[in-house]
């Protein structure tokens, strides 16, 4: 798609937006039921789009991408009202007597642009809370998922009218194309460095942004918790979705004696969710292209593999691989591995641990497993990242009522649920004032004597 017929979109979008046709709440609902009701019908086709792009298994494209949809879809069809409804704030006794409130407002038009490692679930959600929240969106979902972007490109114009929901295919050439234009709102998830590139596109317009990224993120293990169940939920959110999640853990820091035992754990554990053969597994995926096949392999050469390693590229097969003491400057330390390549350092001391974590700081997830509190709380209050799962991995993105989102490197904004609503509204505050009660002293001229006036101002 070329500029012209882009700016034509946009114009499209706009005059949508201006016949109010979405602003009911009532009819916002309606499209969102409507949206499940044919993503219920078209399941298999989902399903079938997601393995053709991804080797994605049925349980796993169920569990991490459409049911994640259903919940959001429900959770505003139960709560839109309410989130609508305007916020009595009190008000001043400056301005005594006022009625004070808040009232939530659609930016307007929004542009986003959804990722490759779960296509549908992460072009869909956001896109859920923008338009519960009255926006009219532009969706440009990624061109290395292509099955699943023609799904979108097929399935949304049955459920929302031309004007509300728009998806454009296409290339890195036609995103940055749609970055030309100014938008009311753009929301972005996929890579740090392209992430930067939105964020100085939206800067030529003062646009607002959310910018969901990655990172590297850490999962610690003291040794103070069973390594068996430790290791299985480690080995689950690490190799969901053959590790192309950006909240997986990107690598282990575990305590010096309790790194070969943990080791060990790994392996067994790897072979019990996969088999020996992990090639011929029906719950393992396949890396999205051969670019990053390349990436992968890259990332490994000259390190010690202490697990793993087996791959093919014609069939874009990885093996799960587990990698014994990266150094600091190598590329599985240094940039976001985003597969199934899993580093384990060790550490002494909290020293130790601090100087690996304040080197690569502010990932979007951050795991501890351990049961020693004081342990737990001083990592909490000395780091900061989007967000921590104590004793387990990936978990918090499942609850609805926790924003999900990033900081500094990775990501700027939350959404989910009611904190999409609010991400996707402009609050507009507002005080109405009475006409029966008018403080003379605020309007000149004014009284020469400051003192009572200021006393009673410094009360108020």
């Amino acid at each position: 798609m070329n500029s012209l017929k882009i700016a034509e979109l946009k114009r499209v979008h706009q005059r949508f937006f201006k016949t109010n046709k979405n602003q009911k709440i009532k009819s916002r609902i309606n499209y969102l039921k409507k949206l499940k009701r044919v993503i219920d019908e078209n399941e298999n086709l989902i399903f079938e789009a997601l393995h053709k792009d991804l080797k994605k298994p049925i349980f796993e494209s169920f569990a991490s991408e459409i049911l994640m949809i259903q919940k959001e879809i429900d959770f505003f069809t139960k709560n839109l009202k309410n989130l609508s409804t305007p916020i009595k704030v009190s008000g001043s006794l400056i301005n005594f007597p006022s009625q004070d409130y808040i009232i939530s407002e659609p930016y307007g038009n929004i542009l986003m642009i959804s990722p490759w490692n779960y296509p549908f679930q992460l072009a869909l959600v956001p896109l859920i809370g923008a338009v519960a929240a009255g926006n009219t969106v532009i969706l440009k979902p990624s061109e290395s998922a292509p099955h699943t972007s023609k799904i979108l490109k097929s399935l949304l114009p049955k459920v929302f009218p031309k004007g509300m929901v728009s998806v454009v295919e296409g290339d890195a050439k036609v995103a940055q194309e749609l970055l030309k234009e100014q938008w009311d709102y753009i929301f972005f998830t996929g890579s740090t460095v392209v992430g930067k590139i939105v964020a100085r596109a939206a800067a030529n317009f003062l646009t607002p942004i959310t910018l969901e990224l990655g990172g590297k993120s850490p999962c610690i293990v003291d040794g103070t918790t069973p390594l068996k169940k430790t290791a299985r939920r480690i080995i689950w959110g690490k190799f969901l979705n053959c590790g192309q999640t950006c909240i997986a853990p990107d690598y282990i820091l575990v305590k010096s004696e309790t790194k070969e035992s943990l080791v060990k754990s790994l392996i067994i554990e790897i072979e019990n969710a996969f088999g020996s053969n992990v090639k011929n597994s029906k719950d393992y995926g396949r890396i999205i292209h051969k670019k990053h096949f390349e990436k992968l392999e890259n990332d490994l050469k000259g390190e010690n593999i202490l697990y793993g390693g087996t791959r093919n590229k014609n069939e874009l097969f990885f093996g799960p691989t587990i990698v014994d003491n990266p150094k600091i400057n190598s590329l599985l330390i240094k940039e976001e591995i985003f597969g199934p390549i899993l580093p384990i350092l060790s550490y002494n001391n909290l020293e130790d641990l601090n100087s690996v974590l304040s080197l690569l700081k502010n990932p979007l997830a951050f795991y501890v497993f351990s049961n020693n509190e004081k342990f737990i709380a001083q990592l909490i209050k000395d780091h900061s990242f989007g967000g921590a799962v104590i004793n387990d991995s990936l978990v918090h993105f499942t609850n609805q009522k926790l924003p999900f989102g990033g900081i500094g490197n990775s990501g700027i904004g939350s959404y989910h649920a009611e904190h999409s609503f609010k991400l996707f509204s402009h609050k507009k505050s507002i005080v109405k004032r009475s006409f029966w009660f008018d403080l003379p002293q605020r309007y000149p001229p004014y009284p020469k004597s400051l003192g009572i006036i200021k006393r009673i101002l410094k009360q108020i």
